[in-house]
């Protein structure tokens, strides 16, 4: 439900500007309100789960996201659907690394929670992958607003379904670190408005220049804060693991380049091509289908390969697929660019074995802040891809569009990302004498 919300609302944009209007860059904030929200209260809500209980927070979000999907459908603004976005982003926040913590409570034995989180990192990439579908599909049948409605029945079965299955995990008592909270909050949403607003305003505009230096400085101060503080939000034990350290970047990478892959798809195909809501729906279904199935193939690879690999391997298909939409993307035939999206979509083994990977390295008595930093990450990365790629998708000669400036950062980045863990890989292979001290 959370992942979907993240790239269901893509195909919608029209439709909601012709409802309710705005600018092209307010639309960016309708996809960027909930995901900055989400990113930038993870930490705390990793905290918070291992405070009051991985089961009471997950519950807690539950209720704050399906109330706020609610308002998201009934929003009579677009002033007020943002803000219903960031109340859901507020919701998603606490859900997912409740969710992580839950699993890996649950499941002790090594195999079955390395299963079990395959599954989620399976169910996340189908969540993923079938927004711009289901989001076309329900645009096209009903309207825009039922992209929203149908998270009520959603969160009210998982909350019938946490009540009858779910048990409490330890609490573990630790202070607020505000400061750090509010610090990564506001810096987090300063550059992402500082993109948005180059796209909008141009790079020299002055509201550019204030978002983009108050998100630097406010980035910096998080810092400083967390290095200082007696009980900081991201102790240093945290990144002891160089494992964790490099799946933390990746996961950063991955989401910057799929989240902002799927935005600037789903915008370039109205655009460029002249694609409805529908139409942009099953445009993207060839993607749309690699991405689930590889998903779920995820975790019967994973056993037999490792992580490592199956990483490295989802990571160099999105590095080639990326590529080959900036070579096609604007005078190609549409068949052949929709060919060229497949391979982005073997991304989506990259999933399941990241999630396995942050959990396993990251500080054994904290799992909710080892869920809450890995997607924050994630989430962070999300929303700087939609406002960076947005940004680049429309910023050319006389504000034209084209999917191959965007797409050639893309490659570059999933290539970063792809040499980040074989350099890990080679470094889990490499003689203990070898390795650096922990």
């Amino acid at each position: 439900m959370i992942t979907l919300d993240a790239t269901i609302v893509n195909v919608a944009l029209r439709a909601i500007g012709t409802d309710l209007g705005g600018a092209p860059s307010t639309a960016q904030w309708v996809v960027d309100g909930y995901t900055v929200a989400f990113a930038s209260l993870l930490l705390l809500a990793g905290s918070m789960a291992d405070r009051i209980g991985a089961r009471t927070g997950f519950l807690v979000g539950l209720t704050v996201f399906v109330l706020a999907s609610a308002a998201c459908a009934v929003a009579g603004s677009v002033a007020f659907l943002i803000a219903a976005r960031v109340a859901q982003g507020v919701g998603a926040a606490w859900l997912m690394p409740s969710s992580l913590a839950l699993i890996t409570h649950t499941f002790a034995e090594p195999q079955a929670r390395r299963q079990a989180l395959a599954v989620w990192g399976a169910v996340s990439g189908v969540g993923l992958a079938s927004g711009p579908l289901v989001g076309g599909i329900l645009v096209a049948s009903v309207g825009w607003r039922a992209i929203f409605l149908v998270n009520v029945p959603v969160g009210l079965a998982a909350a019938r379904l946490l009540a009858r299955h779910a048990h409490e995990t330890t609490r573990r008592r630790r202070p607020l670190d505000l400061p750090g909270q509010l610090l990564a909050m506001f810096g987090l949403a300063a550059l992402t408005g500082g993109f948005i607003s180059a796209g909008a305003h141009g790079w020299t505009a002055g509201v550019t220049l204030a978002l983009g230096i108050s998100g630097v400085l406010a980035s910096a101060a998080f810092v400083l804060v967390e290095r200082t503080v007696r009980r900081p939000l991201i102790g240093p034990d945290v990144f002891r693991d160089k494992a964790f350290t490099t799946v933390v970047a990746i996961g950063f990478l991955f989401n910057f380049c799929l989240y902002g892959s799927i935005f600037c798809l789903a915008v370039g195909l109205g655009r460029l091509r002249g694609l409805d809501a529908l139409g942009t729906g099953f445009a993207l279904l060839p993607m749309t289908v690699v991405t689930a199935a590889m998903a779920l193939s995820a975790g019967r690879l994973v056993p037999r390969l490792g992580e490592w690999p199956v990483v490295a391997a989802g990571l160099t298909s999105g590095a080639v697929g990326a590529t080959l939409v900036a070579l096609n993307g604007s005078g190609a035939h549409l068949a052949l660019l929709l060919l060229c999206t497949v391979p982005i979509g073997v991304t989506a083994l990259a999933m399941p074995a990241m999630t396995g990977l942050a959990m396993a390295s990251g500080p054994r008595l904290r799992l909710g802040l080892s869920a809450g930093v890995f997607n924050a990450s994630r989430q962070a990365g999300g929303a700087l891809g939609v406002a960076v790629l947005g940004t680049i998708l429309t910023s050319g000669p006389g504000a034209s569009v084209s999917l191959r400036r965007p797409f050639l950062l893309t490659a570059g980045a999933y290539g970063l990302a792809a040499s980040l863990a074989a350099a890990a890989r080679r470094r889990a292979h490499e003689p203990l004498d070898r390795q650096a001290p922990r």
